[in-house]
C-alpha cells in the first residue's frame, strides 16, 4: 500500500474530514450548531461512529476534527485494532462520510403518484406504491428489474403503506379500507393482479360486532418475529392482527382523532408508539395494558398532527414528523402520564391540506415540550411526509433524514441538528424515502411519479439533471 499507508507517523495535514461541498448545503452553518444535543442520545451515536482510540488521539494545540479514511486504512493495515479488521464503529465512521448525496438517476416513471417507498431489512429489494393501484417491488441486485408488478385490491383512494415481512417471503399493503392485503412475493409470478393472477389475502381489520363500520388504514407494520401486524386507523384506533392465529387481537381506543402512524419500539413486541392529529406522541405497554387501559405515557411537544415516527430500535428513543413544520426527536423516559396532558388551542385557522404553514406560527413553542431536540428546515404539507433515523449498520444512526413538500430530501445531524444535506430533483412533494441498510443509496418517492435513486458517488452516466425538461405529472 505504499510507505505512507505502512507506517503511523502520519501528518496533520491528513485529518481531514474528507467530506465534499455537495454534502453541505449552502444554507446550512456547519459553525452554528442548531441544538447541540448534549444528551446520551448524543453519546452514544458518538461512540457507536469513532475510530480507534490510536488514530483519533489529538494532538497538543490540534483542534478536534474527524479522521480521514486514509488513516483509517492504515490502522488498519497496522491491525491497530488487533482484530486485523475494521470494527464496527470504524466502519460507521467510514461510511457516515459518504452521503447518498450525488447523481440523482430515474429508477421509474409512473403517471400517478408515488406514496411509499421502503427497502427490505436487507436492501435486496425494494417497493414502491402508487395512487393508482399499482405497487412495484424492485430487485435492487439485479440492476433494479422488476420483481413483482402488483395492482391492488379494493384500492380507496391510494395505497397509504406497505410493509415486508422478516423473511421477505410477503408483502402487506393498506388503503383507506379497514381490510389489510397479503401478497405473496417469494412466487415466481412478476405480475399479481388482486384475485386475477394471484390470490391477495385479506386481512379484516374491523370487528364483528361493528355492523358494517367503515374506516382507513393509514399505517400498518409487522413485527420484528414476523407474527403481528401493528396499524393505525383513521377511527382514533390502534390495531393489533395475530397472524398466526389469523384474527384480530387487539384495538385500542389511543387518540382523539387520526392515527396516522404506528411502530414496534423494538423487537420485543411490547411497546408499540403512535402518532395522531391530536398533536401527541403516545407510548403503549401491552404487559400492562389490559388491568389499565392507559398508554404508559404521552409525549408532547408537536404543536400540530404527527405525520409520522421511526422508532430507534432501543425502546427508548424515537423520532417524529409534524404538520408544524419540525422533527422531534424523543425520549420515552421523559414522557408525561395522561393526567398531565392539557390540549393546546391555535389562534389561527390553517388547514395542511392546501394552505402554507402560517409564518406567526413558525416562532411557537409547545409550553410543555418534552422533545430532546427538533430540526427545522423541510416542510410538511399536502400529505403525511415521512422521516427515519439513517441505517445502523452503516451510519451508526448518525442522521435523520425526511422527505418534503418543496420536491427535496433532507438530512440533519442527530447530536448538532446542522442540514448537512439537501437534495434536490423532484418536480413535487417527497412523500417517503429510504435509505439502503448497508450501502450509500437511497431511494426517494414523489408525488411528480418519479422513482429516484441516490448514490456516493454516483453513476454520472445515468444521471439526470433537474433541469432536463420531462413530462410531469403533478
Amino acid at each position: 500500500m505504499g510507505y505512507a499507508l505502512s507506517r503511523m507517523e502520519i501528518d496533520s495535514e491528513y485529518y481531514n474530514s474528507d467530506t465534499s461541498d455537495s454534502s453541505v448545503d449552502e444554507n446550512s452553518s456547519p459553525n452554528k450548531p442548531a441544538h447541540n444535543l448534549d444528551h446520551e442520545v448524543a453519546q452514544l451515536t458518538k461512540l457507536g461512529s469513532a475510530p480507534h482510540e490510536k488514530l483519533s488521539h489529538i494532538f497538543p494545540g490540534k483542534r478536534e476534527v474527524s479522521v480521514n479514511t486514509v488513516k483509517m486504512l492504515a490502522g488498519r493495515e497496522c491491525n491497530f485494532s488487533g482484530r486485523g479488521r475494521f470494527s464496527a464503529a470504524d466502519r460507521r465512521h467510514v461510511l457516515t462520510k459518504y452521503l447518498p448525496a450525488n447523481s440523482p438517476s430515474v429508477i421509474d416513471e409512473m403517471t400517478t403518484r408515488a406514496y411509499v417507498s421502503q427497502f427490505s431489512a436487507d436492501g435486496s429489494l425494494c417497493v414502491v406504491a402508487f395512487q393508482g393501484s399499482h405497487i412495484r417491488i424492485y430487485d435492487v441486485d439485479k440492476k433494479w428489474k422488476v420483481h413483482k408488478n402488483i395492482i391492488a385490491q379494493s384500492l380507496r383512494w391510494t395505497v397509504t403503506d406497505t410493509s415486508f415481512s422478516p423473511d421477505q417471503q410477503h408483502l402487506v399493503y393498506a388503503t383507506m379500507s379497514p381490510v389489510v392485503h397479503v401478497v405473496n412475493i417469494a412466487s415466481g409470478t412478476t405480475d399479481s393482479q388482486a384475485n386475477i393472477t394471484e390470490i391477495h389475502e385479506g386481512l379484516e381489520f374491523s370487528r364483528e360486532d361493528d355492523g358494517g363500520y367503515s374506516f382507513g388504514i393509514f399505517s400498518v407494520k409487522f413485527s420484528i418475529d414476523g407474527r403481528e401486524l401493528v396499524a393505525g386507523s383513521s377511527d382514533d384506533a390502534i390495531y393489533v392482527y395475530d397472524l398466526v392465529a389469523n384474527k384480530l387481537s387487539l384495538r385500542i381506543d389511543a387518540h382523539a382523532s387520526d392515527v396516522n402512524t404506528v411502530s414496534f419500539a423494538d423487537e420485543s413486541g411490547n411497546l408499540i408508539y403512535s402518532g395522531s392529529d391530536d398533536n401527541l406522541c403516545k407510548v403503549w405497554d401491552r404487559r400492562c395494558l389490559k388491568p389499565r387501559g392507559k398508554a404508559a405515557g404521552v409525549l408532547m411537544g408537536h404543536l400540530e398532527g404527527v405525520t409520522y415516527l421511526d422508532s430507534r430500535g432501543d425502546g427508548r428513543y424515537l423520532i417524529s414528523n409534524g404538520k408544524d413544520q419540525t422533527i422531534k426527536l424523543w425520549d420515552i423516559r421523559k414522557m408525561s402520564s395522561n393526567s398531565n396532558c392539557r390540549p393546546i388551542f391555535r389562534k389561527y385557522e390553517w388547514d395542511y391540506r392546501w394552505m402554507d404553514y402560517p409564518p406567526q406560527a413558525r416562532y411557537l413553542k409547545h409550553p410543555s415540550d418534552q422533545s430532546v431536540a427538533t430540526y427545522k428546515g423541510h416542510s410538511v404539507l399536502r400529505t403525511l411526509i415521512r422521516c427515519y433515523f439513517s441505517p445502523a449498520y452503516s451510519t451508526g444512526q448518525k442522521y435523520i433524514y425526511t422527505g418534503s413538500h418543496d420536491s427535496c430530501i433532507y438530512i440533519y445531524d442527530v447530536a448538532s441538528g446542522n442540514q448537512v444535506s439537501k437534495l434536490r430533483h423532484h418536480k413535487s412533494t417527497v412523500r417517503d424515502c429510504s435509505w439502503h441498510p448497508e450501502y450509500p443509496m437511497l431511494v426517494s418517492s414523489a408525488w411528480d411519479g418519479d422513482v429516484v435513486k441516490w448514490e456516493f458517488p454516483g453513476d454520472e452516466e445515468t444521471s439526470v439533471s433537474p433541469d432536463e425538461p420531462r413530462n410531469r405529472r403533478i
